[in-house]
């Protein structure tokens, strides 16, 4: 696996689809997601330091997770099928357990700059995306 962190995001609100950038921690390589504008604008205000006045959908479900006494650990992209990204968020409860729920990577991601938890990216995945890219 490679950890990877948020590069840079690309909005424009004009488009449906916006893109997150991740790029190989101590590395060169580069992963394109492309992602909707409500995640993207989710990530960027976090990143910005915007506090909300009141809980927007990220920020209400990573409350949640540590109201249920469990921390997200770290998110995995695992799998890319037919040009769409998978990813995994690792939960570790309190009791010590550790728990993968199936996400989408923006909202992942999204959790991930909350948590202030690593992102990882299965090598495959890179690999995939590198030949898709070049392919472009």
């Amino acid at each position: 696996m490679v950890e990877m962190e948020l590069n840079k995001i690309v909005i424009d609100e004009k488009r449906h689809d916006q893109l997150i950038v991740l790029k190989e921690k101590g590395g060169e390589r580069l992963l394109p997601i492309v992602i909707g504008l409500p995640e993207a604008s989710a990530i960027k205000l976090k990143i910005s330091g915007f506090t909300p006045p009141r809980p927007l959908t990220h920020d209400l479900l990573y409350s949640a997770i540590e109201n249920l006494e469990a921390k997200i650990d770290r998110i995995i992209i695992d799998k890319l099928e037919e040009n769409t990204f998978h990813a995994k968020i690792v939960l570790k409860t309190e009791s010590g357990k550790t728990k993968m729920v199936d996400a989408r990577p923006s909202d992942s991601i999204a959790l991930a700059v909350r948590a202030h938890v690593s992102i990882f990216v299965e090598d495959d995945v890179v690999k995939q995306s590198e030949s898709f890219n070049q392919e472009k």
